[in-house]
């Protein structure tokens, strides 16, 4: 994978092994990637009924530094959207950064 610029990664809490699964999926995307937090995003989806209380996920390091969202498209879709919109926000911002760095080494 070259020049990943973001990465989200879709789990449901309520399996165990998942939890471990977006560690090897953070080990393979986003620390080969030296991704900065922000252009991360762990998504804890909840099916309707789901034995998870609502709040942050508590997981490994360096995992628990990600920015992290509750889904719950039944009952809070928009909330879902807006930190989604905030995300790739802050992948455009750090494409465009990198971007330019790159134009000003060529520049210099």
């Amino acid at each position: 994978m070259k020049d990943c610029n973001g990465v989200a990664i879709v789990f449901n809490p309520d399996v165990p092994s998942h939890l471990k699964e977006i560690e090897t999926w953070h080990s393979m995307f986003i620390s080969t990637q030296s991704l900065h937090e922000n252009q991360c995003l762990l998504i804890a989806h909840n099916k309707p009924g789901s034995a998870t209380k609502e709040g942050h996920i508590s997981l490994a390091s360096p995992l628990n530094r990600l920015p992290q969202i509750q889904s719950n498209l039944e009952e809070e879709p928009e909330d879902v959207r807006k930190a989604f919109v905030g995300y790739i926000g802050n992948v455009v911002k750090a494409m465009s950064e990198s971007r330019e760095r790159e134009e000003m080494s060529i520049i210099m």
